[in-house]
């Protein structure tokens, strides 16, 4: 057995994995299963797209006890969206056996919430205030829970939330188990997992290379008036099913949107206050196909899993190297092919080369050349050639090449004026010309 089976999952949690279509584990699955099921703290880095929910999520749920009706297990998101995909994941496992989740995010009736700790789920995702708040309400309590997971935790790190998730650490019991997940663990992370964990195995799946091999990365350079017209035709171009468009201003995604619009292509708009119903109705038809772009900022989506979508645009560049992994992990997940498309600037230019560097990755110069992406170099000699045959075909063109290689004939008046001389003049004549 080299699957799942071989990593002591029970029986029912394989069922549930098997109607899914999940055979066998990914690398970080491999990796971070049996560490999680044997209780010791964890930092697990890798890819976006790469299984990393499912890595510590089965092993939890495998130790969940159906019959104790407390909360044995927290996970920490940085979004709404993220916890209530956690959730619905931790729904399907737990459903055979009866194990109850609940996300207790922002965004959402406080009031319903509290009535919902009342049916004592074993497992809650949630974001970081609000499961603060429901701490200090003594409405959530975490006597019994010996799990502990911060998910996208360099998100929460930039977010400022680090107090927050420290607080709800010391709420726990002293012996509880530390999970820290994402694709990306900056440095300063390094003194909260000094200060909280107990000698931590770190799970490294991501190597050198930060974004997934089966993501092609491209720019284009246009000005900035001419952004919002490439950014359109882009998107024709590549006809994606799905997609994101990420702007770095919140003041530009209706604008950005309603030009979209404008021009036939379904778009939606993703933000950070936005109601939880309206959200989960544009996720809902992006997902079933009626729309194809969704306008968003980089926390807006972060943490988003849909499997289909095959590219990613940015309106704006990313502002960091770190938010440009997030960007293109959107897309290329599990092992399927993606696309990430970079609008720029001349002065931004320099902004791909850093991430290059910084990311270890090719990111293409591309052009958008009647109707074909071709690389600047293609587009200058095909330019040349169209320059060339249109000269050739100018009207005159063919007789002025002509007129260059006939020999120069005399002229009607010179032969009028050597008709009828003598032929001794005729032949000084012709030694003259």
């Amino acid at each position: 057995m080299t699957g799942f089976e071989a990593m002591n999952i029970a029986e029912d949690l394989l069922g549930v994995l098997r109607e899914e279509g999940i055979e066998q584990p990914t690398p970080v699955q491999r990796s971070a299963i049996p560490v999680v099921s044997e209780g010791r703290d964890a930092v697990i880095r890798s890819h976006t797209g790469t299984g990393k929910t499912l890595a510590y999520l089965l092993p939890i749920m495998n130790k969940l006890d159906a019959q104790l009706d407390a909360v044995q297990a927290v996970v920490i998101a940085p979004t709404q969206e993220l916890a209530m995909q956690i959730v619905r994941v931790a729904e399907k496992l737990g459903r055979p056996r009866g194990i109850r989740s609940l996300a207790l995010i922002g965004g959402a009736s406080l009031k319903r919430q509290v009535e919902k700790l009342k049916l004592h789920p074993q497992i809650v995702a949630g974001t970081p205030r609000r499961l603060l708040e429901l701490l200090e309400m003594r409405k959530l309590k975490l006597h019994q829970t010996k799990t502990i997971v911060a998910d996208e935790v360099d998100q929460l790190f930039k977010l400022g939330d680090v107090s927050t998730v420290e607080r709800i650490l010391k709420a726990a019991l002293r012996d509880r188990q530390i999970i820290f997940v994402s694709a990306t663990i900056p440095k300063q992370l390094e003194e909260v997992i000094d200060r909280w964990m107990n000698e931590p195995v770190r799970i490294d799946e991501a190597g050198e290379e930060r974004t997934v091999s089966t993501v092609e990365h491209v720019y284009f350079v246009c000005e900035p008036r001419k952004r919002t017209d490439l950014a359109i035709r882009l998107v024709r171009h590549y006809a994606p099913r799905a997609a994101l468009m990420f702007v770095s201003h919140t003041d530009r995604i209706a604008e950005v949107t309603e030009k979209l619009r404008f021009h036939g292509i379904p778009a939606g708009s993703l933000y950070g206050d936005q109601p939880k119903l309206e959200r989960t109705v544009m996720l809902d038809k992006l997902q079933s196909g009626e729309l194809r772009v969704l306008v968003a900022t980089d926390l807006a989506a972060r943490g988003l899993d849909i499997p289909h979508l095959s590219h990613v645009f940015s309106y704006h560049p990313a502002p960091d190297a770190d938010s440009y992994v997030h960007r293109a992990g959107r897309t290329g997940r599990m092992g399927r092919q993606g696309t990430s498309v970079t609008i720029v600037t001349p002065d931004e230019r320099f902004i791909m080369e850093k991430f290059e560097k910084q990311l270890g990755i090719r990111i293409a110069r591309k052009e958008l050349y009647f109707g074909r992406i071709v690389d600047p170099e293609k587009k200058r000699i095909m330019k040349e050639t169209q320059r060339r045959s249109a000269q050739a075909r100018a009207p005159g063109a063919k007789a002025a090449k002509a007129a260059d290689v006939r020999p120069k004939k005399k002229s009607r008046k010179q032969d009028d004026k050597n008709k009828g001389a003598p032929r001794w003049l005729k032949e000084k004549m012709k030694e003259n010309m």
